[in-house]
């Protein structure tokens, strides 16, 4: 892994990680392996700090380049957006969302196979003069 450039921003108490990783013979890095190899470039760094914002690999090429941010601490990753937090499994766990029932779920799939062959006969029969 190379850094490409490197810049601390206090305000937000990260630093901002450009980097690029050759990967002969393998597959594009996980975001896993990605946040730890980041973490071991940054003294002091804990994968868990590390925040993979951006990830482009090259087609038919064994390169990957990438925006990184290592934070200070836990505290300091909450001004990332929520989903940016769970995917990498530092945020809140979202509830589980209840599925409707199966005779719920036919009921309502045959309400949405008629209405289209409704509007369909109203499209035909506004038809040309």
């Amino acid at each position: 892994m190379e850094v490409i450039n490197r810049l601390d921003n206090p305000l937000l108490n990260r630093v901002e990680i450009q980097f690029k990783v050759t990967h002969t013979n393998k597959p594009t890095p996980s975001r896993t392996e990605l946040c730890s190899s980041i973490a071991s470039l940054e003294p002091g760094a804990s994968a868990e700090t590390v925040i993979v914002k951006e990830v482009s690999t090259r087609f038919g090429q064994p390169l990957t380049t990438g925006l990184a941010f290592i934070y200070d601490s836990v505290e300091s990753m909450q001004n990332e957006p929520k989903y940016i937090l769970q995917r990498h499994g530092a945020g809140p766990e979202e509830p589980a969302v209840a599925t409707p029932a199966p005779a719920a779920a036919e009921t309502a799939s045959e309400e949405e196979a008629e209405e289209p062959a409704e509007e369909e006969a109203a499209d035909v029969s506004g038809g040309e003069e």
